[in-house]
């Protein structure tokens, strides 16, 4: 999931190919469906992404009352108006009417506790929890963020690779050699540095003893003389999220593929090619494509139907984009690294998104 951030930002205005009353407020790439003459192109507006949940005030300000998704009708969300995508609100909140709001976009102020705006976290369904510990040597995993909101992450023409972005739950396994110990872990826990004691009835444990994953990590940290490695997996199948790919964690037969690898190395974390370290070890997303950046060949791959089943059961969720030769990147301020969502996977019906 990617950081909240509720910034202003200077639009580029479309015309609406459907609506003579509606245009297309662009920010970054994404576009979100705004009342024709509200914005001109150069014009600051503040722009509160997809997964925002909204004070009542604030909805009753946008005129948006029952209109946005969740039970409590508060949660931003991707929609068609009209037949165009519109992700996430343009607008220009009063509580900012004195903010110039040009330079708030020349130094990325973040208005989201100022504007009483929250990040949605899904509920945990009780296989997804259990009785936690501390784990400070836990080696965590890092929010992604969307390349239509950073598109100058990658540099056209850079050689990048495109993995499948599976739809399941992120599992963190981090197995500490000098102590002989394996921790496993969720994304949400993991954020804490928390762990989770080990319980067969858990949705993780159960994905990971089932593919033996802390024996391939010892392995691993063998190999590359590492103090602790982390492996970062996705469990996934019926009775984990809306999308199973034909596994069903009901039945354990619970699906799972590692999508990253980490170690710490000589004092220092590093990232490394998951394919290349555990290729016939383990489970791996699969690799859809490999090539020089291109930001619409990217989004072309990110739609489609998923590889994972064999079967194209389901629509695909998206792709992670990464460099061939891992980097840091100045944009995200950590490691180049960003998704591209499927427009089918964002307006999808009754879709799941439990972390």
């Amino acid at each position: 999931m990617s950081t909240l951030r509720v910034t202003a930002e200077v639009l580029t205005v479309h015309a609406h190919p459907n609506a003579d009353a509606l245009e297309l407020a662009q920010v970054g790439l994404y576009r979100a469906v705004v009342a024709k003459g509200a914005y001109r192109t150069g014009d600051a507006a503040v722009y509160i992404p997809e997964q925002s949940v909204l004070p009542a005030a604030l909805i009753e300000e946008l005129g948006l009352t029952g209109r946005l998704a969740g039970g409590n009708a508060d949660r931003v969300k991707a929609v068609r108006l009209r037949g165009e995508l519109s992700q996430g609100i343009v607008c220009r909140p009063s509580a900012l009417a004195g903010v110039d709001l040009e330079r708030a976009a020349e130094d990325g102020t973040d208005f989201a506790e100022l504007l009483g705006i929250t990040k949605w976290v899904p509920p945990i369904p009780p296989t997804m929890s259990g009785e936690v510990e501390s784990a400070p040597d836990l080696l965590p995993w890092v929010d992604i963020e969307n390349i239509q909101r950073y598109p100058d992450v990658f540099t056209p023409g850079e050689p990048v690779v495109l993995t499948e972005k599976l739809h399941g739950s992120a599992c963190l396994v981090t197995y500490v050699a000098d102590e002989e110990r394996t921790y496993v872990s969720s994304k949400g826990f993991g954020a804490k540095s928390l762990a989770l004691k080990a319980d067969p009835r858990n949705l993780y444990w159960r994905a990971v003893q089932a593919h033996a994953v802390a024996d391939a990590a010892a392995r691993l940290a063998a190999r590359l003389g590492a103090r602790r490695v982390g492996i970062f997996g996705e469990v996934y199948g019926a009775g984990v999220q809306d999308l199973t790919y034909g596994a069903d964690g009901r039945r354990d037969t619970l699906g799972y593929a590692v999508f990253d690898v980490s170690a710490e190395i000589d004092g220092a974390v590093r990232w490394l090619d998951a394919a290349e370290l555990l290729d016939g070890e383990l489970p791996l997303v699969p690799r859809l494509h490999e090539g020089p950046y291109d930001i619409g060949r990217v989004l072309e791959v990110a739609s489609g139907r998923e590889t994972v089943s064999g079967r194209e059961l389901h629509l695909r969720e998206g792709v992670v984009i990464r460099p061939a030769t891992e980097r840091h990147s100045e944009v995200t301020g950590g490691r180049a690294i960003a998704k591209a969502v499927s427009p089918a996977y964002l307006t999808r019906k009754n879709g799941t998104e439990y972390e």
